[in-house]
């Protein structure tokens, strides 16, 4: 599959002529104007480099690059302008905006040689990112392992929050969502310091001493600790370390971080957690969500107000027994899964994806279940 490298200059012959030098190696886009180009942005199928041309109306080369930048900043920008200034090629360079700065006229043997180290480039750069990014997934799904098997009340509410978190997540717009799934996942890394008696007490929507309030607090911060020892994941130990911080202050940690100030990850932590509690004592969702409307300034209100339509989006999901063969990803558990000698395998609320799937085929021909499976299933349009 050859790259695809997009080509911006308002002159259409300039244009041309570059198309015939790089058609045979890369697939080319061309737009002679910036504004259109910036559209042209697919995330699903990036560019690999940008060629734009510094002198165009309404938008110069250093501007749209800036610009291009923010929307995909993993391709390779380079500049071919026929200004070459030094300024021009310094402010372009130190602003990050450019891999390359060439000057009209560039031979084909030079463009060539620049547009093939762009690719490179924007090649080595997504493959740190995929292996940085498969790295973390493994060591926090190994983390969230430990935590389900040690405290596998935490382990069920991470399962049951995760589908709050990405549903906020969607609302909110963000492309970072994985940074979110982790922070989540992670969450209840700290609650392993929990003697069973304290979340016994919290589940059962029973006060908690001063002592166990006390001891509660806690986890975060530990969790945040934890998670800081892993590269790269300061942001997602900040989420994770604001999960109990209420909008308006209140809270662990006891500072005076407050509003949208507080990380919005742990804004999102603390409304799912809290809705996610109140439904396992209160049994429906209306009553569970008017619990959290009577402290509503502990909660972001667009939050809330997002959760009033998430009850909408939950009532859409129906009730199904299936074979096990039949299972498909975004299918929810509606009851354990058991092998046939009483062993718990998977627990409720479990929300499936192709691994977990994988392994309730494989738990099926290796210790047995039952072969028909009770889940929650998405309505069409979900």
């Amino acid at each position: 599959m050859l790259a695809r490298v997009l080509l911006v200059d308002d002159e259409p012959n300039v244009l041309s002529a570059l198309r015939r030098q790089l058609r045979d190696l890369y697939e080319i886009e061309v737009e002679t104007d910036p504004a259109t180009a910036l559209l042209s942005i697919d995330k699903k199928k990036p560019f690999a480099a940008v060629v734009s041309d510094f002198k165009m109306p309404k938008m110069n080369g250093i501007e749209f690059l800036n610009e291009f930048k923010k929307l995909s900043p993993d391709t390779t920008r380079v500049m071919l302008t026929g200004y070459a200034d030094l300024d021009n090629a310094i402010r372009a360079v130190n602003d990050g905006n450019v891999f390359r700065f060439l000057t009209k006229p560039c031979d084909t043997d030079t463009l060539l040689k620049n547009v093939k180290e762009a690719v490179k480039q924007h090649e080595l750069i997504t493959a740190k990112k995929v292996l940085l990014e498969r790295t973390l997934k493994g060591s926090v799904e190994l983390l969230s392992e430990i935590t389900t098997l040690v405290n596998p009340e935490a382990g069920e509410r991470i399962n049951r929050i995760r589908r709050y978190i990405r549903y906020f997540a969607e609302q909110k717009g963000i492309t970072d969502y994985w940074r979110y799934d982790i922070a989540t996942m992670l969450s209840q890394l700290g609650t392993l310091i929990l003697p069973p008696e304290t979340i016994s007490t919290l589940f059962s929507g029973k006060e908690l001493s001063k002592e166990q309030k006390q001891l509660f607090e806690m986890h975060p911060g530990i969790a945040q600790s934890l998670i800081a020892k892993l590269p790269r994941l300061q942001s997602i130990g900040d989420m994770v370390a604001y999960q109990l911080k209420g909008f308006d202050g209140s809270g662990a940690p006891k500072n005076t971080v407050k509003g949208e100030d507080i990380p919005l990850g742990g804004r999102m932590l603390r409304i799912a957690l809290d809705y996610d509690l109140a439904l396992q004592c209160e049994k429906t969702p209306q009553k569970a969500f008017l619990h959290l409307e009577k402290n509503s300034d502990v909660y972001d209100p667009e939050l809330l107000y997002f959760l009033e339509s998430m009850l909408g989006v939950e009532a859409r999901y129906k009730i199904q027994t299936v074979h096990f063969r039949e299972l498909r990803p975004r299918m929810v558990l509606h009851e354990d899964i058991v092998s046939n000698h009483g062993a718990l395998l998977l627990r409720k609320s479990l929300e499936l994806d192709k691994g977990k799937i994988d392994r309730i085929q494989m738990f099926a021909n290796k210790v047995g279940i039952n072969e028909t499976i009770t889940v929650l299933v998405p309505e069409i349009g979900d």
